[in-house]
């Protein structure tokens, strides 16, 4: 038992060290077999078996972003599927260093326990935006699939200032109007991070720089907001997932002004914080940044060969 012990944690510490790559070329949802057996093993180690042979596993899925773009919302809905298993917190392993100092083992035990046919997903919305994460998550598993959720680039920007405005209001604490972090000297303020995380194509072209566009789906987060079962059928299919979630599963609650979910008879929303209203904006401001991402959206097409209903 002892030698069994310390094969795995040496196994494992190269695991942290040596870029894992695929048993099999091609392997179904690309996760290595070095790293499924190490990954298991270790989680046996640590949290012990649960009792219906279930177990963690590294994530053979990530939901890389972008923030505000509906990621909640796409894993809640994902998690309809009885061949999901998904973390219920964003990890952030890796783009926060402190995270990522401790290794795979620390993120294997931030991952849900999960039978063998189960899909592990996590989502972090940071990912997308930070530029160290590709290589990062290419060096744990080059052919793991990645689902990036994006919005219309100018709403993305309403929705994170709303986000951050009424964290301060809960806190009791004062918070700029959008227009001051819009504005500055009469110009649009480029150097605000919310406009930052909307140029989508700075942060693709990063990632594709490490995995293929077969590699990546884009789901229409706006669309998902309107009509969800349609984007989430495409999510099935790209995950390779029999279809298991049906229209059924989503209702519209007129009261929050958007799509619930129902799950074997019970009713579930998404948090109070979904759906808030945005700030009013004045419309020349606002046409000032629809002008402003024209550009960079053109580019973003381009880069994935196809096309959002955005401004």
């Amino acid at each position: 038992m002892a030698a069994l012990l310390l094969g795995a944690v040496v196994l494992v510490a190269q695991l942290q060290l040596v870029p894992s790559r695929p048993a099999v070329p091609g392997a179904e949802l690309g996760q290595p077999e070095l790293v499924r057996k190490a990954a298991t093993l270790q989680g046996e180690i640590r949290e012990g078996a649960a009792p219906n042979g279930s177990a963690q596993h590294l994530p053979q899925t990530i939901i890389i972003g972008v923030r505000k773009g509906g990621t909640r919302a796409l894993l809640e809905m994902l998690s309809l599927h009885p061949d999901v298993a998904a973390a219920e917190n964003e990890v952030h392993f890796f783009d926060w260093e402190e995270h990522y100092s401790q290794g795979l083992g620390w993120y294997l035990s931030q991952m849900p326990f999960s039978s063998l046919h189960q899909l592990t997903v996590e989502k972090t919305p940071a990912y997308f935006t930070s530029p160290k994460v590709p290589e990062r998550v290419h060096s744990m598993n080059p052919s793991i699939r990645l689902l990036l959720i994006l919005r219309d680039p100018s709403e993305r920007v309403l929705s994170d200032y709303t986000q951050v405005f009424y964290n301060h209001v809960q806190k009791h604490k004062p918070y700029p109007s959008i227009e001051e972090f819009l504005v500055r000297d009469g110009r649009l303020n480029v150097d605000y991070k919310a406009l930052n995380r909307s140029l989508y194509h700075v942060h693709m072209q990063n990632w594709l720089r490490f995995f293929s566009l077969r590699r990546m789906h884009i789901v229409d987060g706006d669309r998902l907001i309107r009509d969800p079962f349609p984007e989430i059928q495409k999510v099935e299919r790209f995950l390779r997932l029999s279809p298991q979630i049906n229209a059924s599963n989503f209702y519209f609650n007129k009261t929050k002004g958007f799509y619930c979910l129902r799950d074997s008879g019970r009713d579930r929303c998404l948090h109070e914080s979904k759906g808030r209203a945005h700030p009013q904006v004045d419309p020349k401001l606002l046409n000032k940044l629809h002008e402003y991402f024209h550009e960079p959206n053109k580019k973003f097409f381009e880069l994935v060969g196809r096309t959002f209903d955005w401004h």
